[in-house]
């Protein structure tokens, strides 16, 4: 016969579970400070390693074998005494690690010479900033530093975002301006247009381009990927449904994903195509919204977005079916495959030519 538990005991075993998860909090946010202390004191140590490297160098002969010598007699006797972690082509990274950040404004500069107490970028690790050295761009560097902090991404997210370029494909459509503010603050939403990418990348997806992909397959695919397609959309979006029935009049139409911007504190409607853009396509999203701002929006709500996901778009099409004053409906391309720097300047080119031949202030 089981024997029966007593209010105490229930009582008991309540109490403790809620002070374990008091206490446990505690101890997985200590260790967490000290996985971040032990970040920043690997990064002070090698942003000093790497300026000794380099005086050294200056002193010597100043030829590239001189410098490849002290590396290599360098990375022995570090190996015999601190173990395999000091190879030659590691000093060689710190090396330039010192070089990149020494000649920027970087906010990390300024920490690990104890000159400031700012700096969020001391939070990443050595293998995020491994990565970012990779980039020539002082401008996209800075841009990949701040947002790897603010969205506290992995190395391997990180690795993704610049695989995706996505600062190529945020910066398109700035000015000079415009690229500056991305370098200095990383990517601000003040309205809708700061929200959406074109393109979409969704690689992650592994699904093949091919035209007998049907609509039905692309969406459950983006919703088994949940998270790394919000990933890919960007700062702010939350997930409210899939497939949304909206009905009028006895007529039922399905809105395919549902989100809500927290940051523009508006519902975003995502209608997926597999083919090229129609106008027909922007005809259907534009109900939605319309719908959504008459009947669902709820006070404190923005007017809503509407965005179509297609493999190909006019934006002439575009321009002259939802006239120039819109600022709620948008078209962005996807593809599923990492896109190449000569592939973004084509598109770039391509929409200036669109822009020169069809002015904004045509009248």
């Amino acid at each position: 016969m089981a024997k029966k538990t007593s209010y105490s005991d229930q009582l008991m075993t309540t109490n403790v579970d809620s002070l374990y998860q008091r206490v446990s909090s505690y101890l997985y946010q200590a260790k967490q400070n000290v996985l971040r202390s032990i970040d920043t004191e690997i990064l002070k140590v090698y942003w000093n390693i790497g300026r000794e490297i380099l005086e050294e160098e200056q002193k010597g002969i100043k030829r590239a074998e001189y410098g490849k010598a002290i590396l290599q007699h360098l990375s022995e006797r570090l190996i015999k005494e601190f173990g395999k972690g000091y190879s030659k082509s590691t000093l060689a990274d710190i090396r330039k690690f010192y070089l990149t950040y020494s000649k920027s404004d970087a906010n990390i500069f300024h920490t690990l010479c104890g000159k400031s107490d700012i700096g969020l970028q001391s939070e990443l690790s050595w293998s995020h900033y491994r990565l970012l050295m990779r980039i020539n761009s002082d401008k996209a560097r800075a841009f990949y530093e701040i947002e790897a902090t603010q969205n506290k991404w992995s190395v391997r997210e990180l690795e993704r975002q610049i695989n995706s370029l996505l600062f190529e494909r945020l910066s398109k459509s700035k000015d000079k301006e415009g690229l500056l503010s991305l370098a200095r603050k990383g990517q601000e939403i003040l309205e809708p247009s700061d929200a959406i990418k074109d393109p979409f990348i969704l690689e992650f997806l592994g699904l093949p381009e091919s035209p007998r992909l049907v609509e039905s397959d692309l969406e459950q695919a983006l919703i088994s990927n949940l998270q790394q397609f919000l990933l890919e959309l960007g700062k702010g979006f939350a997930f409210v449904a899939r497939q949304k029935r909206l009905t009028l009049e006895g007529d039922h139409f399905y809105v395919d994903l549902v989100f809500y911007h927290t940051i523009l504190k508006c519902y975003c409607l995502i209608d997926v195509k597999t083919q090229k853009l129609s106008h027909a396509d922007l005809g259907q999203i534009q109900l939605y919204v319309n719908y959504f701002d008459q009947e669902v929006v709820t006070e404190g709500d923005n007017p809503t977005i509407g965005l179509v996901l297609c493999t190909e778009k006019n934006d002439a099409v575009v321009k002259y079916t939802l006239g120039e004053k819109n600022k709620q409906i948008f078209a962005s391309k996807y593809q599923f495959h990492l896109p190449t720097e000569q592939e973004l300047e084509v598109e770039l080119k391509r929409e200036v030519n669109l822009i020169q031949k069809y002015p904004q202030n045509n009248k």
